[in-house]
């Protein structure tokens, strides 16, 4: 099942750290598959508060999420964006295509 990896990152202090991170965080992705589908740009508030910028990753499945999470490449990097940002990160699967809302009861 797919899974997304969904950040929201809040405080981005944008210098050579972060344009490093850019720079290199596609190459990190390729091995396991990973794509945007998310990354930041304008958004409508329709309820609620949101701040931040929001990026949504894609992967096949849960395990390669979990594999380039933990990659080395990855983690050479990830320092680049945690001491610029305050971020959380998720991963969350995906639902079948005859999913419904009242699936979630049962």
């Amino acid at each position: 099942m797919p899974t997304y990896a969904v950040a929201r990152l809040r405080d981005v202090t944008i210098g050579p750290d972060i344009v490093a991170y850019l720079e290199r965080i596609d190459a990190t992705l390729a091995p396991f598959g990973g794509r945007f589908v998310v990354h930041g740009g304008p958004y409508e508030v329709l309820e609620g508060e949101f701040s931040g910028d929001l990026v949504i990753l894609s992967f096949h499945d849960r395990e390669r999420a979990r594999s380039w999470y933990a990659s080395p490449a990855y983690r050479e990097i990830k320092p680049l964006r945690t001491e610029n940002s305050t971020s959380d990160v998720i991963f969350i699967d995906t639902v079948p295509d005859d999913h419904r809302a009242t699936d979630v009861l049962g």
